[in-house]
């Protein structure tokens, strides 16, 4: 497995353990992990802690020309909120774990220019439908149903 990928789903399975949502992200520049994070919303009381966002918070201050060499790994397709993210600070690449259990705005990341590889991780895809199983309410809270 990739050992970025791998990174991002040790932060999942770290949210998981934490009683939160397993989905977890890696920021990757000139191959070196320079951030990761996981969804906190439920552990902060936070709307917006998404695996994106919380691991892009936890990469610091980071330049332009930095953002733009840098490849986001996320074990689950981005929302709306943190495909904005991706757009907002032209990260070129986005590697998805997997997008059967939730697909956000993949097509429109694609026409504005970003590289998505969609890797259907079994393990990123399992995470998520073991806990949303023994979680459905909190699932539906945090997907907007």
């Amino acid at each position: 497995m990739d050992r970025f990928l791998q990174a991002a789903i040790e932060e999942a399975k770290i949210g998981l353990a934490e009683g939160g949502i397993p989905i977890g992200s890696a920021l990757v520049i000139d191959d070196e992990i320079v951030g990761r994070g996981h969804n906190r919303r439920v552990q902060c009381g936070s709307p917006v802690l998404h695996a994106e966002i919380d691991c892009l918070e936890n990469a610091g201050r980071l330049t332009a020309s930095d953002y733009q060499r840098a490849t986001l790994y996320t074990t689950l397709s981005p929302c709306d909120m943190c495909s904005g993210a991706i757009l907002l600070y032209k990260i070129p690449r986005v590697v998805i774990g997997e997008s059967r259990t939730f697909q956000g705005p993949e097509a429109y990341l694609e026409s504005r220019g970003v590289q998505l590889t969609r890797l259907d991780d079994d393990t990123c895809y399992r995470l998520m439908q073991n806990f949303i199983r023994a979680n459905p309410r909190l699932w539906n809270e945090d997907i907007g149903v």
